[in-house]
């Protein structure tokens, strides 16, 4: 007589511990005893066995941004770079038992994976087809997404999106860097501009003789050549000069 309002009221004692909220991108790990017995992802008001450990996981989208590196590139130069992780938790069990701390793994692998693309390819490259750092952002992008991913999958995490933040050159070679792409980049103005103008030129001999304009002996063609890519190469304004005698003098 005595045991059964005893055990109504201890149920109803218990019970209740077993109720809990699940709110919108938020899933609750159960443990019961120290074994995996299932997630809860359905939002609302839940109820599990109120002897289950209920372990809250946000399933929200994420940013992470690493701090800034100093590392050299493929050529030995040293660079800073720095990178943004967009990322979330798709699988609770594995973020929860796989890892010890799934957010601090996230964070260490991530910095690894920037550390480590950036040694695999050069800083800047003048040829077309070679994917450096700062040339090619979008396939950058997406090899450091997948590396990302390819440390983070047994963690139950999954990388929505990567990209790089900063890069620059080390302070210490910053300014002669700078004065090498310079360089460079005037290097490569001046073989366009020859290139262009030696086209033009042949272009112009080519019209003169097909059209019967003029009739030019070799040594007249090559004073012409050397008056139009002077003209057309030379980094100045050039001055008209009249030549009162005949064009041998």
């Amino acid at each position: 007589m005595v045991f059964g309002p005893v055990l109504l009221f201890m149920v109803l004692i218990v019970l209740p511990f077993g109720l809990f909220m699940v709110n919108p991108n938020e899933a609750r790990v159960l443990q019961l005893f120290g074994r995996y017995v299932g997630t809860v992802s359905d939002q609302g008001f839940r109820w599990a066995n109120p002897f289950c450990t209920k372990r809250k996981i946000s399933l929200r989208v994420r940013n992470f941004e690493t701090d800034r590196s100093k590392v050299n590139d493929a050529d030995g130069n040293p660079i800073e770079i720095a990178a943004v992780v967009v990322w979330k938790v798709v699988d609770t069990a594995e973020a929860t038992f796989e890892v010890d701390d799934y957010v601090n793994f996230m964070h260490v692998q991530s910095e690894s994976a920037v550390r480590n693309l950036a040694t695999q390819y050069p800083y800047d490259t003048r040829q077309d087809d070679q994917i450096s750092l700062r040339g090619k952002t979008e396939e950058i992008a997406g090899q450091l997404k997948t590396e990302i991913q390819g440390r983070l999958h047994r963690a139950g995490l999954e990388v929505l999106e990567a990209r790089i933040t900063h890069l620059a050159y080390a302070p210490e070679i910053a300014s002669s860097m700078l004065q090498r792409q310079q360089a460079g980049a005037i290097i490569e103005a001046r073989e366009r501009i020859v290139e262009g103008a030696v086209s033009m030129v042949q272009m112009a001999l080519d019209n003169l003789s097909s059209r019967g304009v003029v009739d030019l002996d070799e040594e007249r063609k090559a004073a012409m050549v050397s008056n139009l890519l002077v003209v057309l190469c030379g980094d100045k304004g050039t001055q008209p000069v009249l030549n009162t005698g005949s064009l041998y003098q």
